[in-house]
């Protein structure tokens, strides 16, 4: 037997089931599934814990189920139309329509009451066409029946016989079928509500049931508030004759006539749904009502068309074949770009960030600092051991260095700096006081230096890092050369002790030889490069230096030193420290220290009392003795731990080095010691690097570092952000406090007073101080402290000032970043999908933003071309552009070099050149710079904005130049820091100086042009001096306008040019080679071969290694470093970086040399090839017109003398 389910509605939905007849087949099957369902009992319950039923909305009008929503309330189909859906299977229904108009009215107030608009709802009511009633007055009257006859019939609803209602000989036949199917739809209606007990096979067959009987699902609280609203609902079902419809209940009988089709329902005045007439658009545009009764639920429109979405003037296409790959998704996922690590957590610290915060007020107690030095001479690892100390949960790894301040991605790839990242820190001093230390992390390869000029902008001092090992190199000597122009204090780490002892195993005296020598070379260099007569040694007894090992967590100075022994003895710290560097000896006799050794092999106090102890330590570790590790541990008031004993060399020695020597104390004596503070060093900032005058309001505040003045702003860097959309700012504030959401003016490189395009005004977003890996946020920022700051980005290019909106008097810039190298390796790119030209472009101005020396340019032949330092440069700034800013894939072509064109010879003879109007003629010669005086101008120790008698005398003093000439000098070109001077060499007696001197900007102006772009292949001229010997200027200011002097002066600075036995200057590298003394002559031959040449070899001293200096033209230098490990088996390492300019060898101008393809050419031939292939490049011709560069008087003249036209003779007709 089955079981009995414990539901009475579904038991009595059971019995209700077995008295219909009114389609067996039906009740059948429904029996079946109540049957079945009785059976498998709890096969239906375990179903249910496993599958989620499906979730069914009712219409919130009628109880149905709702199919959308309508007027933003869910609604059944039927509700959306106002009327009952169309019939189904083969039955015919009659429509009260005037019933059905009441019903609508009853609907009307429930779709007031769920939330619709009542103004839409009446509107919709208001376009329909008034109902014909197909109902006669006798019937109407008897469906008018008394409420109080349907309120008996309400009490019998809850009945368990739907069948039988008590009512039913009272009321009228019509009536006791409306009363049938109300019942009947109340129990189906509990029934469907019971579906989510039932499988998805038997909730099909239910829906289908509920379309046979042709009830609808209502709900009781509908249902009982009005019994004759169910009634109102009903169709009464009238039996068709099969043979007048199709299978598909499709009339196809005869034609009936008007009075048929009203009794049938099928009237023209139908009612239309609601969908129809919102919907339906005629023609021209405007909604129409459709005639037909019934829409069928295919042909009903439930949503608007693609026209009515997009207009008309949108395109859309339907396509029957997907174009798109099947490797690509549909919709493709959110790509987060991840290239760089983020800490997003703050994470703990030994101060609290308020503390930081508060310190920032307080410009006395802090240092602006930056740490530099030659590549993998420990500047990261030196940062890291500081961040150890400040950040608790940092832990550094055993095998490898942490690198903090290496946040990008491909910085942690290749082991090696690219950015300059600043970090800000709380640290103690040895007296125990707390200063705030902005602290700035460079790049150590000399491809990156552009990084630390930037960094050298905004810091008051610099610690120089050197490796004790290698001792000073290439950019260690460039690095104090450069720290000397920006007017930094310099203080020196000797790092990496530990190579010393672990590497290179030299004794205790050698190894402080080794330390001297060190010191020896920086001093000499300082004595060099230094502007100051009484500059301050570097020596561990003037406090500005100290020794380090990062990688095992040693630094020390002598006065740290001297004070671990004064804490067992009872000694003077101060006075100690004094005698432990130099040669001195201490007496074990006497107990004094003495300039001569008291005995043979007396080793100097330096070596006695601070390297033996350390050798000791490193000894004891390394030769993995317990017992005398114990006892050097005792010695020293070290205790470890059995899990230290065990630990490997590595780590153990940094526990014990860590634990002796305490924290980095020495580091923070160092910079507050040397350093200066910002307030203290504003004279000298503003000096050097502010174009404003000293005694205006601004000027004041920068040199007083004053936080209530007007707001100045220097920034240097641009850093992008975590999505690469946007970048933070990296700046100085040097007067003023910036604050969020502030007003500000932001004024750009090309600023001035009398040009003010380069300007905007800007509003400050977040503010920020960087941490390296996290940022602090801040609402202010007074001065003196840097800052990243957010949401000015999009005017700056490289560097830029910020002024607040208020200040009233005149405004003036920072100077721009001067850098100490050049960029000198060239690249074309064009991207290998042209559609991704506009991503291209943009990753291309977003390097120029990162990339503080990069150069971004296109050539009028149409190609994108960059300038960088090296070929690591370039492979960083490709790689950003196809990783970080955009995914795209650039096409390179072969790295070349820029060229400038200069001359060997004077002017052969007087050059002129007339204006268009021929009212004007200017006369010039031209002939070489010095090199000296280029050198000193691209230097800026001489500017062309000093006034007239300094500048004479500048020239007549250091160059031997005479008064008239000296004196005369109108510009440098093509920039005011180029290597081109222009002089007016003519005498007042010749020429009318009034007149000239009214053209003087507009012949500037050509010689500047003209230096900008030479005649050989558009490249720009140096180390080139063009007089001008003579003047013809129109008395009329309308034919001696800019339109005629500026092109008339190029053409005769042209052609003076041309007179002067042109040539070709190349780049070359200054190359440094460290490699063992096996691999010398390898090195040799590799120059040789690319045309390079070594300067000087000699052995490093302390060291196995040999360093080899050399010069190498940079564009035979692509390739060069993996050659170079090619032959030496990977045992050389070199470093380049641009030195100078150096004349290509050959004539490019020499016709008789033909250039072969795919074959080198001999060195005489390369000034000839490199014009001709630059010249192809740029879209040129291969030979240089020289006609359209001389007048037809001039041309006379060339021709007259044989000698001179030799090399033109291809140009232009002799006769």
């Amino acid at each position: 037997m089955s079981t009995q389910l414990n539901y009475p509605l579904i038991n009595s939905i059971q019995m209700d089931l077995n008295n219909f007849q009114y389609n067996s087949n039906l009740a059948q099957e429904m029996s079946a599934i109540l049957q079945f369902k009785n059976t498998n009992n709890e096969d239906i319950n375990s179903a249910k814990m496993n599958k989620k039923p499906k979730r069914v909305y009712l219409c919130a009008i009628c109880g149905d189920q709702a199919f959308g929503k309508h007027y933003s309330v869910r609604s059944c189909n039927g509700c959306k139309n106002f009327f009952f859906r169309s019939n189904e299977y083969l039955y015919q229904f009659i429509i009260f329509l005037e019933q059905r108009n009441s019903c609508r009215a009853c609907r009307l107030s429930t779709c007031y009451s769920v939330g619709m608009n009542p103004k839409a709802v009446q509107t919709e009511r208001d376009n329909r066409r008034s109902s014909v009633s197909s109902v006669t007055p006798t019937e109407l009257a008897t469906l008018q029946a008394p409420n109080k006859e349907f309120g008996k019939l309400d009490d019998n609803l809850d009945s368990n016989s739907p069948n039988t209602p008590s009512t039913s000989d009272q009321l009228s036949p019509n009536i006791a079928i409306a009363e049938y199917y109300k019942n009947e739809g109340k129990h189906i209606a509990n029934l469907y509500a019971q579906m989510l007990q039932f499988n998805e096979l038997d909730n099909t067959v239910f829906r289908k049931s509920i379309l046979e009987l042709n009830l609808n699902t209502i709900t009781f609280e509908l249902a009982f508030q009005n019994p004759l609203l169910l009634c109102e609902r009903s169709r009464i079902p009238v039996k068709m004759d099969d043979d007048h419809y199709d299978e598909f209940g499709n009339y196809i009988g005869p034609e009936l006539d008007s009075d048929d089709e009203d009794v049938n329902g099928l009237g023209e005045d139908d009612e239309h749904s609601e969908n129809e007439s919102d919907d339906h658009i005629s023609e021209d545009g405007k909604d129409t009502i459709s005639s037909s009764a019934i829409v069928l639920h295919e042909d009903k429109k439930y949503y608007p068309s693609a026209m009515e979405i997009y207009g008309e003037d949108v395109e859309v296409l339907m396509e029957e074949e997907d174009a798109q790959p099947l490797t690509e998704p549909i919709v493709k996922p959110v790509g987060l770009k991840k290239f760089k690590t983020e800490e997003y957590n703050l994470p703990n610290t030994v101060f609290k960030k308020e503390f930081q915060t508060d310190l920032m007020d307080y410009p006395q107690l802090m240092r602006n600092v930056a740490i530099a030095g030659h590549l993998h001479h420990g500047k990261s690892t030196l940062v890291d051991c500081l961040i150890e100390q400040t950040h608790p949960d940092f832990v550094r790894a055993d095998d490898k260095d942490t690198r903090y301040t290496d946040t990008l991605y491909i910085e942690q790839q290749r082991g090696l700096s690219i950015k300059s990242m600043p970090v800000s820190l709380v640290m103690q001093s040895s007296r125990e006081k707390s200063y705030l230390l902005n602290i700035i992390d460079t790049p150590g390869h000399t491809n990156f230096s552009d990084e630390v000029t930037a960094a050298f902008r905004i810091s008051e001092g610099v610690i120089i890092v050197i490796d004790a090992h290698e001792g000073v190199m290439m950019n260690t000597e460039r690095l104090l050369k450069h720290a000397i122009l920006e007017g930094l204090q310099i203080t020196i780490c000797i790092n990496k002790i530990d190579r010393l002892i672990l590497e290179l195993k030299l004794p205790p005296n050698d190894a402080y030889l080794k330390c001297r020598f060190i010191l020896d070379q920086v001093n000499t260099l300082l004595s060099t490069y230094s502007t100051q007569i009484n500059y301050t040694k570097m020596s561990p007894l003037n406090n500005n230096v100290i020794f380090a090992s990062s990688r095992f967590s040693i630094c020390f100075s002598t006065n740290t030193f001297a004070q671990v022994y004064a804490r067992t003895s009872k000694i003077n710290a101060n006075e100690f420290a004094k005698r432990l560097w130099g040669d001195l000896y201490c007496d074990p006799e006497t107990k004094k220290f003495v300039k001569r050794e008291p005995y043979s092999g007396c080793p100097r106090s330096f070596v006695q009392y601070i390297l033996e102890p350390i050798y000791k330590i490193f000894s004891q570790v390394v030769g993995e003795c317990d017992i005398g590790l114990a006892n050097v541990s005792y010695e020293l008031g070290i205790y470890l731990s059995k899990e230290e004993q065990r630990m490997n060399i590595r780590p153990l020695i940094s526990v014990i080095c860590k634990r002796f020597f305490g924290d980095f104390t020495a580091v923070v004596d160092l910079i507050v010691n040397n350093i200066k503070s910002p307030i203290d060093n504003g004279p000298a900032k503003r000096e050097l690097f502010y174009s404003g005058q000293s005694d205006s309001i601004v000027g004041k505040a920068i040199d007083e570092c004053d936080a209530d003045g007007p707001l100045v702003v220097n920034t240097v860097k641009n850093y992008p952000s975590s999505d690469a959309h946007n970048f933070h700012v990296l700046g100085r504030v040097f007067s003023g406090t910036l604050s969020v959401g502030q007003d500000v003016t932001v004024l750009g490189e090309n600023y001035s007073i009398t040009d003010e395009e380069d300007s905007r005004r800007m509003v400050i977003g977040k503010l920020f101080v960087c941490m390296a890996r996290y940022n602090i946020e801040v609402s202010r920022v007074p001065a003196g402290n840097f800052v990243l700051i957010e949401g000015i980005s999009e005017p700056i290019i490289k560097t830029a000032t910020l002024f607040d909106t208020k200040i009233k008097e005149d405004l003036y810039i920072f100077r721009p970043l001067k850098f100490n190298t050049k960029s000198v390796v060239k690249l074309a790119i064009e991207p290998v999908n042209p559609s991704e030209l506009p991503k291209m472009l943009e990753s291309l101005q977003k390097v120029n933003k990162s990339f503080p020396l990069l150069t971004a340019r296109v050539e009028e032949s149409g190609e994108h071309v960059l300038l960088g330092t090296g070929e690591l440069y370039m492979d960083c700034v490709m790689h950003d552009m196809r990783k970080v800013y955009w995914e795209i894939d650039i096409k390179v072509a072969d790295p070349n070099v820029p060229f400038c064109e200069t001359v060997i010879d004077t002017s052969a003879m007087k050059c002129f050149a007339e204006t268009p109007n021929r009212q004007n003629k200017l006369t010039m010669i031209c002939e070489p710079l010095a090199k000296n005086i280029a050198e000193d101008i691209e230097a800026g120790k001489v500017d062309i904005e000093w006034p007239k008698k300094k500048i004479g005398k500048h020239f007549q003093e250091n160059y031997g130049w005479d008064l008239l000439a000296s004196r005369n000098i109108w510009a440098f070109g093509p920039d005011n820091y180029s290597a081109n001077v222009f002089v007016d060499d003519t005498l007042a007696s010749e020429v009318d100086k009034s007149l000239l001197h009214e053209v003087k900007d507009s012949v500037i102006q050509g010689f500047q042009w003209a230096t900008r772009q030479g005649p050989l292949c558009e490249e720009p001229m140096r180390n080139l001096s063009f007089k001008m010997i003579g003047a013809q200027i129109s008395s009329k200011p309308q034919e001696r306008n800019g339109g005629q002097i500026i092109p008339t002066a190029r053409r005769c600075a042209y052609s003076s040019f041309l007179m002067s036995t042109p040539r070709l200057m190349e780049p070359y590298y200054s190359v440094e080679v460290v490699a063992p003394f096996d691999c010398v002559a390898a090195i040799y031959s590799v120059l040789a071969s690319r045309r390079g040449h070594v300067i000087s070899d000699a052995p490093l001293p302390g060291s196995p290694s040999y360093i080899l200096n050399a010069y190498i033209p940079v564009i035979d230098s692509f390739g060069f470093e993996t050659d170079l490990r090619t032959h030496t088996q990977g045992q050389a390492f070199c470093m380049s970086v641009f030195d100078h300019w150096q004349i290509v060898p050959g004539d490019p101008m020499d016709k008789s040399i033909v250039i072969k393809p795919l074959e080198p050419v001999p060195p005489p031939h390369l000034a000839r090839e490199f014009m001709i292939k630059t010249r192809r490049r740029k879209g040129l011709s291969e030979d240089v017109s020289v006609v359209k560069f001389f007048d037809e008087f001039m041309l006379n003249n060339l021709a007259k003398n044989e000698d001179i036209l030799k090399s033109y003779a291809g140009d232009f007709n002799l006769d």
